[in-house]
């Protein structure tokens, strides 16, 4: 059984759009993480994404990556571009960037069917709208949150308003001098509530 990891670039209201470069995603603050982004994040996410990994993204991040990675020459770039990218899409006839494989008509018996067989770890950045489905569907282990110092206002947050209500376990976090927060945890089960009032008698 292969483990699925979040990864994501975040900001303090949610927003994971467009965190690498003024033209990604046509957001308006493109490249926010930028300058917040040190050596110690970089390590965190090479320690996250392990020595081999494959990608599992949603069309739209696979698009932008498509655009960006295959042009540059750096480990990140070759672990990335050697990868196999399972690809949440419905016009499989256009995935050009490979190795790659679409996930087919139903989304989530794709993830489970690449998830049961043999393979390295599945990594998935971005991908705003098959996060949610991972989570709701049991099928992510782990999710590593890089948590900005900036506040962006609008754009697509890690959860949208249809998020299926859970609960997390922190496994380990740390901070950078860059005011970026490392978090890493693990789905622990549906949501809880109480009341305060409740805890004080």
């Amino acid at each position: 059984m292969r483990t699925i990891r979040i990864i994501e670039h975040i900001s303090l209201d949610g927003v994971i759009q467009g965190p690498g470069g003024p033209n990604e995603d046509n957001y308006r603050y493109g490249g926010w993480a930028v300058p917040h982004h040190d050596d110690a994040a970089g390590e965190a996410i090479v320690a996250a994404q392990g020595d081999a990994f494959d990608l599992l993204l949603g069309r739209r991040t696979y698009d932008i990556f498509a655009g960006y990675w295959p042009a540059k020459d750096n480990p990140m770039a070759d672990s990335l571009n050697a990868a196999t990218k399972y690809v949440a899409t419905h016009r499989p006839d256009t995935l050009e960037w490979g190795p790659v494989e679409d996930l087919g008509p139903d989304i989530v018996e794709g993830v489970r069917r690449i998830k049961a067989k043999g393979g390295p770890d599945l990594i998935v950045w971005g991908s705003s709208t098959l996060t949610p489905v991972l989570l709701e569907h049991g099928l992510a282990d782990e999710v590593l949150l890089l948590v900005f110092p900036v506040l962006l206002g609008t754009g697509k947050r890690f959860f949208s308003d249809g998020a299926p209500p859970c609960e997390l376990a922190l496994v380990g976090t740390k901070a950078v001098s860059s005011g970026v927060i490392i978090s890493r945890y693990r789905p622990s089960g549906p949501l809880r509530t109480g009341s305060f009032d409740d805890a004080a008698e």
